[in-house]
């Protein structure tokens, strides 16, 4: 007998805010108050669905080995982890922002012929300075990234950017765009052969969802 059981890797933040409601229309919603619920597994409405909330760096993880079914992650997330074993096949127009590089607001005048990058984006940084033929210091950092060039850790960093206010509140400037980050829907590509009968409705349902919001 096919288990149509369904489990959905989601991660606390705004990107769970937001998708909340495209899982309503959807016909899904967590039994537990999220706001003061600890459980990292949530049942939902639906005997068959059940969400866990996790880090999330860690949802392509998740999905790719199979402990959760389906995924939202910012695609910024995605473009890190490298996408295999995922099927991406809906963007969820949800959590937009930039990944760019940024910098100080005053520029020396003689940078160094091999910038420091401080970034948690390690594979996304190395590709982009590759694609662009420069030569780059990364330095991994897990937060508070504008910090790096204020006190001479890095000459520049590579972040998300939503509003800038953060950046400019430390004195920094975006500078090049790397990418256009939403939040995007994945599925383990096993699952989606072995539960298609439920997984392919959910997914249009989730389309049908954006498409209203538009």
């Amino acid at each position: 007998m096919t288990n149509n059981k369904i489990t959905i890797a989601l991660s606390k933040g705004r990107i769970f805010k937001e998708t909340l409601p495209l899982l309503k229309h959807a016909g899904i919603e967590p039994i537990d108050d999220i706001a003061t619920s600890r459980k990292l597994i949530l049942q939902t409405n639906q005997p068959n669905v059940q969400l866990v909330i996790i880090r999330a760096s860690d949802v392509p993880t998740y999905v790719q080995y199979g402990a959760a079914d389906v995924g939202v992650a910012g695609k910024d997330v995605l473009l890190e982890h490298g996408g295999q074993g995922l099927y991406e096949p809906l963007d969820l127009e949800i959590a937009k922002c930039k990944l760019m590089t940024a910098g100080p607001v005053e520029l020396p005048d003689n940078e160094p012929p091999r910038l420091k990058i401080a970034t948690k984006f390690i594979n996304v940084t190395k590709a982009y300075y590759a694609s662009i033929g420069q030569q780059v210091e990364i330095i991994k950092l897990y937060g508070s990234m504008e910090l790096a060039p204020l006190v001479g850790l890095a000459d520049r960093i590579v972040d998300v950017v939503d509003t800038g206010n953060t950046l400019k509140a430390n004195k920094l400037v975006p500078m090049e765009h790397i990418a256009d980050i939403s939040s995007r829907l994945v599925v383990n590509t096993a699952s989606l052969k072995m539960k298609h009968a439920v997984i392919k409705p959910f997914i249009d349902t989730l389309r049908e969802a954006v498409e209203n919001r538009r």
